[in-house]
């Protein structure tokens, strides 16, 4: 039997994502938003609230980024998280961290962070129910020490955080149970 946990936005797993921009005189805000997602091959959507610098900050640059926040640097994505730009000048600062101006955007890469998304802003939605940020993901990055021999992203080596919104903890990525668009094909039948 299943017991009411009232009206509660459970989702498990959900990312970890560093967003970062720049703002008007070229200094760099991060933020942790565990609200997003891809909305398409080329798209992310950010659900996140206008409020934020960093926000503002993409809004303004009309460009962003968003990386993968992993195990190593989790004291650092989750103080991204509890910080706020709107009251810190040195958020970025404190942490120690390096950035570099993307090539393919005006937006930062974080160098500590083992994979990111370049993106331009594609679409702002604004509607009585939700406030997203879209992305066009312009190019993808990734160390070369994450990589397989194929130059595909192998997810042990990541060890990207996931949030757990049931009990507020960070967990890492783990062992493939199962291949998708494999392990239910045998209930097609004959």
């Amino acid at each position: 039997m299943k017991k009411s946990l009232g009206s509660f936005p459970g989702v498990y797993p959900m990312p970890v994502l560093m967003v970062a921009a720049y703002d008007e005189n070229g200094k760099v805000n991060v933020m942790n938003a565990a609200w997003g997602m891809i909305c398409a091959m080329d798209k992310i959507a950010l659900f996140i609230d206008e409020e934020h610098k960093t926000t503002q900050n993409l809004l303004k640059a009309k460009s962003f980024t968003v990386s993968i926040a992993d195990k190593a640097h989790m004291d650092a994505a989750d103080f991204f998280g509890i910080a706020t730009g709107n009251k810190m000048a040195d958020k970025f600062e404190r942490t120690g961290y390096h950035a570099v101006k993307s090539d393919v955007v005006n937006a930062p890469v974080i160098d500590e962070f083992p994979y990111v998304m370049e993106c331009e802003l594609a679409e702002v939605i604004d509607t009585e129910n939700m406030y997203a940020i879209v992305g066009r993901i312009v190019d993808t990055k990734a160390e070369e020490s994450i990589l397989d021999e194929k130059d595909k992203v192998e997810v042990d080596k990541l060890q990207a955080l996931i949030f757990d919104q049931f009990k507020h903890g960070y967990f890492i990525t783990g062992e493939q149970v199962g291949k998708a668009w494999n392990a239910g094909k045998d209930l097609f039948g004959g």
